[in-house]
């Protein structure tokens, strides 16, 4: 092989795993207001429980990547005060090489405090702090460090009509790691009792010093099977940064 060859293929493999980097730390910090990206300031009751089981994906030409399972645990601790904790089964998924690596890394932890109430004059708003923790030594699905997210969400609701949006700042240390800025808004529309739809459009800028930001378009809902089961489904597009295609599909458990 000419060393004019061997110079493309290396700066090819270089920019590869660039990008499978910026996937992979994009889809670790994704898991937020199921089936968004976007959250939302509203606690759940008190003394009740939410129960997710979900798969979150991404996928671009040569990767494919994100949780199957992780499990969503959600709690009303007090009044306006919800314990937050997501247990995910990673994979990423090697097209060119086809290979699978699939493994338990990274707790999330985190705390939704509304501070102010909602009114028929103006929104509700809360922050959501969130912890992402390796709890595994994992250089596949994690780099060993702890990172933090700090955003504001405020929602106003008109009757079936809902938005709900805000932005965050993300503490994101390690080799070549960059502190990266998340935030996103979304509108959903009651159509019945059993469905509702709606839309987001994100950003998440640089979070590492090669990368790029990235913007998505993302359109879902839930279908409510009873008061208590629901079926959650979003899928989207990047429109800028990465060529890239979200999904998400999970099943709602609330008592």
């Amino acid at each position: 092989m000419s060393n004019k060859n061997l110079i493309s293929r290396s700066i090819s493999i270089i920019k590869n795993s660039m990008f499978f980097f910026i996937i992979i730390i994009f889809s670790y910090n994704s898991i937020a207001g199921p089936p968004f990206n976007t959250d939302d300031p509203e606690p759940v009751k008190l003394k009740h429980w939410e129960y997710y089981i979900s798969s979150m994906n991404l996928y671009q030409q040569n990767f494919y990547t994100g949780t199957l399972p992780h499990l969503e645990i959600n709690y009303g601790a007090i009044e306006n005060v919800q314990l937050h904790l997501v247990l995910p089964m990673n994979f990423n998924y090697y097209f060119p090489a086809k290979q699978m690596k699939y493994a338990y890394a990274t707790t999330e932890l985190g705390i939704k405090c509304r501070f102010i109430q909602e009114t028929a004059e103006h929104p509700q708003v809360g922050t959501f702090p969130i912890a992402e923790i390796p709890t595994i030594s994992n250089p596949e699905f994690n780099n060993g460090e702890i990172q933090f997210y700090l955003p504001v969400w405020i929602q106003k609701s008109w009757d079936k009509l809902t938005t709900y949006g805000g932005a965050g700042y993300w503490y994101n240390p390690g080799t070549n790691n960059k502190n990266y800025l998340f935030a996103g808004w979304e509108m959903q529309y009651d159509f019945t009792e059993i469905l509702t739809l709606g839309g987001e459009i994100f950003y998440h800028s640089a979070s590492t010093i090669d990368s790029k930001s990235l913007a998505a378009i993302n359109v879902g809902g839930y279908i409510n099977f009873s008061s208590k089961f629901h079926l959650l489904f979003s899928f989207g597009h990047s429109f800028a940064g990465n060529n890239t295609f979200l999904s998400y599909t999970g099943i709602q458990w609330t008592i």
